[in-house]
């Protein structure tokens, strides 16, 4: 697994939580003990589909867990915002999208005449340490002064998220947790990579965790997804992780600079293939006039080899339709 260099907090976070016994190390941390005691944690399955729409994934990511719930069926339906800044809409966001898993289950089931529990949580990291400072209630947001909402009371709508405000716990706290190795590094780094410069050093409380990743059946692979991670959104070179290759010995040196080489040959390519597609955006542009924004953009999606073929047609072709025959 590579995250996405668009969005590697959304690949990270999916890649580790998308497996039920990772995901059910933090839900069981963070749930109610009354209801964590009710969930059929053997028969938790990620669904697939996100509910966030495409506008905000950037900000967000999603994970839909089915499950039983004391016998019945259930849903966990797992949140997490990137974001240094709390979304004051988060309560009405997350009603929209139990609504829409609702809807979805009606669609698979026309002859349901009752509803399965869905149980929302809010997983709030950055790497500001800046806590959660907005509703998490939806009521909160209805402006209504004390003597009419008391009045009202029974006809407003009452939804209330979990929230685990990662961005509020140190690290201390966070390695306390009873977590599995994946989940605690992933929150973890969360916290701490975006930008930092020396992670060489701030990993180290991680290294058990670490040491205990490098040891499972595709430890060299998940080790590779850890590495992935910090180069793309932290300011460290593979060549400052020293102290922590120290620790960890060759085959994590060989995970760290195999991958920081394999990322410099992505890099490379991408830039090689931006260039490509500008090109021909402003060849295009030279023979034809204004070409639509939605031509630009599939040039700019296409995949390399698209782009060379759509070049070589410029000089011959009469219109812009026969470029892209």
């Amino acid at each position: 697994m590579s995250p996405s260099p668009s969005n590697p907090h959304d690949a990270y976070f999916r890649h580790v939580l998308g497996r039920p016994a990772d995901a059910a190390s933090e839900l069981r941390a963070v749930l109610p003990e009354a209801v964590a005691a009710r969930v059929d944690w053997d028969e938790l399955e990620l669904q697939s589909g996100s509910f966030v729409s495409k506008q905000l994934r950037s900000r967000y990511s999603d994970l839909l867990f089915r499950t039983r719930l004391n016998g019945h069926d259930a849903y966990i339906y797992l949140l997490i915002e990137h974001q240094s800044s709390s979304d004051a809409f988060m309560p009405l966001r997350m009603l929209d999208y139990l609504v829409n898993i609702w809807n979805h289950f009606l669609r698979q089931h026309p002859d349901a005449r009752i509803l399965p529990a869905v149980v929302p949580l809010v997983v709030h990291s950055n790497h500001t340490g800046r806590p959660w400072s907005a509703p998490t209630e939806l009521t909160e947001l209805i402006d209504l002064d004390s003597s009419a909402r008391e009045a009202l009371g029974p006809y407003l709508p009452s939804f209330r998220f979990l929230l685990d405000d990662i961005a509020a716990l140190d690290l201390r706290a966070l390695r306390d947790r009873d977590l599995t190795p994946a989940t605690r590094v992933m929150l973890a780094l969360h916290k701490i990579a975006p930008g930092n410069t020396r992670l060489g050093v701030d990993m180290l409380p991680l290294t058990e965790d670490l040491r205990a990743i490098l040891a499972g059946p595709s430890g060299m692979e998940e080790l590779r997804c850890v590495v992935t991670y910090i180069l793309i959104v932290g300011d460290t070179q593979e060549t400052d992780l020293e102290p922590l290759i120290e620790r960890l010995g060759p085959r994590a040196k060989e995970a760290i600079m195999t991958t920081a080489e394999r990322l410099r040959a992505e890099g490379e390519a991408m830039g090689e293939a931006k260039g490509r597609a500008n090109a021909l955006v402003e060849l295009l542009t030279i023979k034809f006039g204004t070409i639509p924004p939605g031509i630009t953009d599939a040039i700019h999606s296409a995949d390399p080899a698209e782009v060379r073929t759509w070049t070589t047609r410029v000089l011959t072709a009469p219109t812009l339709d026969d470029i892209f025959v």
